[in-house]
């Protein structure tokens, strides 16, 4: 019976990290990534397809948190493109330099990086309101806000601390606004169309101010400066591979606000992917011979991409959860103290948010794949020590101390009675974990993790129910499936006259 349990769980680790290994191919790829909005996703998609289009393999990470995330990747080497703003690397990334706009190339080479022409956008920050809320009221720049404290705010996550954001606009314009909340900027835009807030930050080159009838407020104190985009790359790439800064280079001054806004729309109104209308451009920008062939995805390929990905997530971090959990399970069963300090462990990594665990994986691992793993390890420890366990300390004691009287050793009797006896437990807290697991990691997708997340994150970014459903339900249906199939197995590890 044991035997055939830890059979099962060394042909789950063995296909977990097979999996995993294949997860590392294409290494050699130039790895672009991009912050999870419109703008830079399309960005990142021109990126990729201009240096496809150049002859050199390109892989695009999209959606991956603020950035922050993507300037530590950057650092690491994690990537090795992503679009960024002059704005943000002056005010936000490297606001401890006091730079001016002439001394970013010199100081991002300290950091061994290097950003490529312009690409003639400027993607500033402003506020924004419903118009007919804002004509009502009578606001037409930020100053009026302050006349109207009692209007609700709605800011970005990420504009709510960086230093070019809420914090020090408040203080420049003295607003006296107290009800203001961070939240997601797609979801913002929800919130803008229900009325539960007046005010939220817009990028100025958001298709959904005019498809939300925004009124973009006059910045009549200059806070925000320019937002010029460029691509960041990593400055070895320069001998690495020489060709892709030169071709990112080539598409400065490509772009104009109007082209960008144009972009956005086909992808937040007309429901185009940002891959096929950075294709798009391109052609129509390079005059090209050929046009980029952008393959067309279908639902069912696509779930079944992100399946994959999910599965790996969880495959690898929850077998390797279960193979430590066992063991530090018996171990607080059969020392007392050494438990108390092994359960207060795990719960107190199991209180800290899933979310905040898999952000504070990224400055030690970086993004993608390998801290999204290590996160779902650590949150499903909790539930398999805490019910191997009890499971071990509710044996009755007659029959350890029967066990005992008879010369049994002590691995023996763990192996041949006890562990036999708390199977059930134990294999209910795997069922538990499992289950949570799979839910959590769809987070991962916040940090280029990919699995079921990846939808949901689109389709709240587009207002597209559609692929948030892609996500969702398949998620739902794959905690089902792994329920169910540790109930099955839970039927043959363990006799039916040993459960309960």
């Amino acid at each position: 019976m044991t035997k055939r349990y830890w059979a099962l769980v060394e042909r789950m680790l063995f296909c977990g990290l097979f999996a995993g290994l294949a997860c590392i191919c294409g290494a050699q790829e130039i790895r672009v990534a991009s912050k999870k909005f419109t703008s830079n996703v399309v960005l990142g998609d021109i990126a990729k397809h201009w240096l496809e289009h150049g002859g050199i393999a390109t892989v695009h990470q999209a959606e991956v948190g603020s950035t922050r995330y993507l300037w530590q990747a950057l650092l690491r080497g994690d990537i090795d493109v992503y679009p960024d703003y002059t704005g943000t690397l002056i005010e936000e990334t490297l606001a401890q330099e006091a730079l001016e706009v002439a001394d970013l190339d010199s100081v991002l080479a300290t950091y061994g990086v290097a950003m490529s022409r312009p690409l003639g956008i400027n993607d500033t920050y402003i506020l924004g309101m419903k118009e007919e809320r804002a004509e009502e009221l009578g606001i037409r720049t930020i100053s009026d806000l302050r006349q109207r404290s009692d209007l609700r705010f709605g800011f970005s996550n990420e504009f709510m601390e960086r230093d070019d954001g809420w914090p020090m606009l408040r203080v420049r314009y003295a607003l006296p606004q107290t009800f203001v909340r961070g939240m997601d900027h797609d979801l913002s835009y929800v919130g803008i169309e229900a009325g539960t807030i007046d005010v939220m930050d817009l990028y100025s080159l958001d298709a959904e101010i005019n498809i939300y009838n925004m009124r973009a407020l006059t910045d009549d104190l200059q806070y925000f400066p320019e937002y010029q985009a460029m691509y960041l790359y990593r400055i070895d790439l320069r001998t690495r591979a020489p060709a892709v800064p030169q071709l990112l280079d080539s598409l400065g001054g490509s772009l104009t606000e109007e082209v960008m806004r144009t972009l956005n729309t086909r992808v937040v109104a007309d429901r185009v992917s940002e891959s096929q209308v950075a294709a798009d451009f391109l052609l129509d920008r390079f005059l090209l011979e050929s046009p980029i062939v952008v393959q067309r995805v279908t639902i069912g390929s696509r779930v079944w991409q992100h399946t994959k990905e999910h599965v790996v997530l969880v495959m690898i971090s929850l077998v390797a959860a279960i193979l430590l959990s066992i063991p530090l399970g018996i171990l607080a069963a059969k020392a007392p103290r050494a438990g108390t300090v092994i359960l207060g462990t795990v719960g107190v990594i199991y209180t800290i948010p899933s979310l905040a665990l898999l952000v504070f994986m990224i400055p030690l691992m970086g993004i993608g794949g390998p801290p999204a793993v290590v996160a779902l390890f650590l949150y499903s420890l909790l539930p398999i020590v805490r019910n191997t366990h009890a499971g071990l300390i509710s044996i009755p004691r007659p029959l350890s101390e029967s066990a005992e009287a008879i010369g049994l050793p002590a691995m023996a009797r763990l192996i041949k009675i006890e562990l036999p006896l708390a199977a059930q437990s134990i294999m209910a807290g795997v069922q538990t974990s499992a289950v949570i697991n799979i839910g959590t990691a769809t987070l991962g997708a916040l940090i280029g993790a990919g699995g079921y997340g990846q939808p949901i994150l689109n389709g709240i970014r587009v207002a597209d129910t559609g692929l948030i459903l892609q996500g969702a339900v398949p998620a739902a249906l794959l905690a089902l499936i792994a329920q169910g199939a540790f109930g099955l197995a839970e039927r043959l590890i363990i006799p039916a006259k040993g459960r309960t």
